[in-house]
């Protein structure tokens, strides 16, 4: 043979059915690369944890110590409160306490400090007065609130209700009585002279506490609110 000649390179052999084959195009992988699923693999990323109604109420908790802390404001409370009451995944609880302490020496050291066994007061007058309870206080399963050409102001909102169910009296003679409440409450109002502005799309858990409010007015006015009434 002529050593000028061209060589012929042999002819590669196509296995039926095989990979590169007509019909049977080679994968991402074959040709080097990597498919969907490896590559997911490989990232390390899976499926966001969905969070659970305990881990909800440890959340809203936490929120609370803080709102009573006063680390956040009426409107960083309510939003807040909202999200984690809606809040789907883990992560998203996350984000909502990402700047704020783990835990609240304060709150615990108070914890601790309270006697047992101790009942939380049931009833509260004002003649030509207030009445006024906020912050961290401890709700009784039935509570009375009277007062008499004065003013009212309970705030639940980072209070601790200690009933799954909450009974509240007021009564208001020539004055207005002004109830917050934080969101995850269920409020049901009766009696005579009770107004609500609570949020009627709000989301409640099955087993969210209640709060009957049994509101009697004469020339006054019992108003139960998701938020602060605005200046």
């Amino acid at each position: 043979m002529d050593s000028s000649s061209p060589e012929i390179p042999p002819a590669t052999k196509t296995v039926p059915g095989g990979p590169g084959s007509a019909g049977n195009p080679a994968t991402p992988a074959q040709e080097g690369g990597a498919s969907p699923a490896s590559q997911a693999q490989g990232s390390g990323a899976g499926p966001a944890i969905r969070a659970s109604d305990r881990e909800r109420d440890a959340a809203t908790q936490r929120l609370q110590e803080a709102f009573a802390e006063g680390r956040l404001d009426d409107a960083e409370f309510d939003v807040r409160m909202r999200s984690a009451l809606s809040a789907r995944t883990r992560a998203d609880l996350d984000g909502l306490l990402a700047d704020l302490p783990t835990a609240s020496p304060v709150a615990s050291g108070l914890a601790a400090a309270r006697p047992p066994g101790r009942a939380p007061g049931r009833l509260a007058v004002a003649f030509k007065g207030s009445v006024r309870r906020s912050g961290r206080w401890r709700v009784p399963d039935r509570y009375t609130t009277v007062v008499y050409k004065g003013g009212g102001w309970l705030d639940l909102r980072a209070a601790e209700l200690t009933a799954p169910v909450t009974t509240l009296l007021a009564v208001a003679y020539k004055s207005r009585i002004t109830i917050l409440v934080p969101p995850g409450v269920r409020v049901e109002a009766g009696g005579f002279g009770a107004d609500t502005d609570t949020d009627p799309g709000a989301v409640l858990a099955a087993d969210a506490p209640v709060l009957h409010v049994r509101g009697f007015t004469y020339k006054g006015t019992v108003e139960v609110r998701s938020r602060p009434p605005e200046d």
